[in-house]
């Protein structure tokens, strides 16, 4: 434990990135994951294809080449945007935070994508015409009836999709964010000791998906008992 003396710190503060980056990507993933599971689920025909070519895309595309595109075809995009205004700026640069962040929740909400889309088509349609029975309008239906039911139906598939976000962390370093596959590789260099430096990297995303796994338990079972006492 000598060797790691000097970088408790460093893989300290690289965990909280880990933790922040995780907790943005799963709110962008819900998102572009209910996006696409209402894409699916609308009458629009281009709604659908934009939908569907979404999922094709990021569920087909290894996901360091889609870190990769996103962050240096952002940059990009955002310097020929800034030249048109400003010719005389060579380059600007895309936060390594939020390119990875973004890149990972599109990967993941793809996913998330089809799961919300089969618990959606999961939802009772007996519950749905008692709500309306009772005068409910149809956004009240959505909000406590629809998802209430929808989200107990996709908890166990949304578990995967949590633990795949907390484990994609990893790939941001990639482009140079600064979290504890980055201060392991930092360390490696420093110390000559990859076995040491990097098991402890696997030490500290096991905690975090263990963390991620008793959360998801807990959310089924508080689930379970709200429908058994509904029922």
């Amino acid at each position: 434990m000598e060797i790691l003396s000097g970088w408790w710190d460093d893989f300290f503060w690289g965990s909280v990135v880990v933790a922040q980056v995780f907790l943005a990507s799963l709110v962008l993933m819900i998102i572009f994951g209910l996006m696409g599971a209402a894409a699916k689920l609308s009458g629009s025909r281009i709604a659908q294809k934009i939908a569907n070519g979404y999922t094709i895309v990021f569920r087909g595309t290894p996901e360091i080449l889609v870190i990769l595109l996103l962050y240096f075809g952002s940059a990009i995009t955002l310097t020929s945007i800034a030249k048109l205004f400003n010719p005389d700026i060579k380059f600007l640069d895309v936060p390594p935070f939020w390119a990875g962040t973004i890149a990972i929740a599109l990967i993941v909400g793809s996913y998330a994508t089809e799961t919300f889309r089969g618990a959606f088509l999961g939802v009772k349609p007996g519950s749905i015409e008692a709500a309306e029975a009772l005068g409910i309008n149809g956004l009240q239906v959505f909000i406590y009836v629809r998802v209430p039911e929808m989200w107990r139906l996709a908890l166990p598939a949304f578990g995967n999709h949590m633990l795949s976000l907390i484990k994609d962390t990893a790939l941001i370093s990639i482009i140079g964010l600064n979290e504890t596959l980055f201060v392991a590789k930092q360390a490696m260099g420093a110390t000559g000791q990859p076995f040491i430096m990097y098991i402890t990297v696997g030490a500290i995303y096991l905690g975090f998906s263990t963390v991620v796994t008793l959360t998801v338990m807990g959310l089924e079972r508080y689930g379970n008992r709200t429908m058994k006492a509904g029922t």
